[in-house]
């Protein structure tokens, strides 16, 4: 019996899984090598000459069919749509280290307050998020009366979809979140408030009004926020979207350019995604280690946290590297949060509207800004907080869910310990 003939794409050391797919698939439809073009991320080799770099960038540029996109910065690498010859002549150079598939992301509070004890820090502690930026890495944030008044709190906006200027949402998704996280409940009495009423937003945009994007821009809008950490105060970055992990987060470029912005102090929230409960089903930059990977709780619509369960549609580990996912979990069923006016999200779920200003949605994509709404309480309790205190505290002071690792979030304690913290530095210095 004779063996196939392995094709020249079919090479794990310099492709990853997704290119070699999409390479097979582009076969087997008749593509033209040198003419159509596919899109792809090339990380550079660091060790090679930077003339090198320079010799594969000049490459990508080289046919009429190309259209090279940029550097990536965080990664160390560049992006563009490239032919399959083109990526031939990248396979063994010597300015290469590996090159990806640039594969679709997608976009993966009333009770919800109350059961994982944010309304009784708010009340006792007087905590609400003021002092503290969030980044919303989504579909936009649309200018929302509960972000805008009595004072407008989106300090910055930036789209790398379309390059608009002012602040929106052609989607829906990232509104909900930038409310999930920071909404201040002013069209509802203060009833659909998030966790950090008082917290300041950026909103980046890098998906599109059908809730999709590439890998490569979400790698663009997560360097953007590393750039401008200190001009926005940008201590937290949200990321309710992902894409199918196909390899080690110490190979994924999305994965690494999270872990940049962490080392960077950073925190970084990423949702779990909702491909549950099938164990390995973590996404990226959910997979990496080294950030908080949050999974979706359903309070069941009660303020007492003693019956919440895991959500079933909440994606479970391990992840592809065989590690613990996710983090801790947060509220994540039937959260009632921010709506765009007419926007895509509103006309698909028609009957999740809740009057005129709100949505209910459920989803890790929810669980996550609330997340990084709790992280705010943190950090202005206790500003010295790096990432990985951060981290620790949530998982350290969540209650144990049956038949997990993480914990269910439990903000009191958190806050408490954080503030422990603040006081055990006082007392070292």
């Amino acid at each position: 019996m004779s063996k196939r003939e392995t094709a020249w794409f079919e090479k794990p050391d310099r492709f990853d899984p997704g290119l070699i797919r999409e390479m097979k698939r582009f076969r087997d439809i008749g593509g033209r090598e040198d003419e159509d073009v596919i899109p792809v991320i090339v990380k550079l080799n660091r060790e090679a000459d930077p003339s090198r770099h320079q010799d594969a960038i000049d490459l990508c540029k080289s046919s009429s069919c190309n259209r090279y996109g940029g550097e990536l910065g965080l990664v160390g690498g560049i992006y563009g749509k490239i032919s399959p010859k083109t990526i031939r002549d990248l396979m063994d150079h010597e300015g290469v280290y590996k090159i990806y598939h640039d594969r679709e992301v997608r976009a993966f509070l009333d009770i919800a307050t109350k059961s994982v004890g944010v309304t009784d820090v708010r009340v006792q502690e007087g905590l609400t998020g003021k002092g503290v930026t969030i980044a919303v890495v989504d579909t936009g944030i649309h200018p929302h009366d509960d972000l805008m008044k009595p004072d407008p709190r989106i300090v910055a906006f930036e789209d790398l979809v379309h390059g608009r200027k002012e602040p929106y949402d052609d989607q829906g998704h990232g509104t909900h979140c930038a409310g999930d996280a920071a909404g201040n409940g002013y069209q509802s009495e203060g009833l659909y408030a998030g966790p950090a009423p008082e917290a300041e937003l950026v909103g980046v945009k890098v998906l599109d009004k059908d809730g999709s994007g590439q890998l490569s821009t979400v790698i663009k809008g997560v360097d953007w926020c590393v750039e401008n950490k200190e001009k926005y105060g940008i201590r937290i970055l949200s990321l309710s979207l992902g894409a199918p992990a196909f390899e080690s987060y110490r190979d994924d470029p999305l994965a690494q350019a999270v872990e940049a912005a962490w080392h960077r102090g950073i925190v970084v929230l990423a949702a779990a995604g909702n491909e549950g409960p099938i164990p390995g089903t973590i996404s990226t930059p959910g997979l990496d280690p080294l950030i908080l990977t949050v999974g979706a709780a359903d309070d069941r619509n009660t303020p007492d946290d003693s019956d919440d369960i895991k959500a079933s549609y909440s994606s479970r580990g391990p992840t592809i590297d065989l590690l613990v996912k996710p983090d801790v979990y947060a509220p994540g069923t039937n959260i009632i949060s921010l709506s765009v006016p007419d926007s895509p999200l509103e006309r698909q779920l028609p009957e999740n509207r809740v009057g005129e200003h709100y949505i209910n949605l459920s989803g890790t994509s929810m669980a996550t800004p609330f997340c990084a709404g709790v992280v705010a309480l943190l950090l202005e309790a206790n500003p010295q907080l790096s990432p990985n205190d951060v981290k620790s505290i949530l998982m350290s002071t969540a209650r144990k869910m049956a038949g997990d690792q993480a914990g269910y979030l439990r903000v009191g304690k958190a806050v408490d310990l954080a503030k422990e913290y603040l006081s055990i530095r006082k007392v070292s210095v």
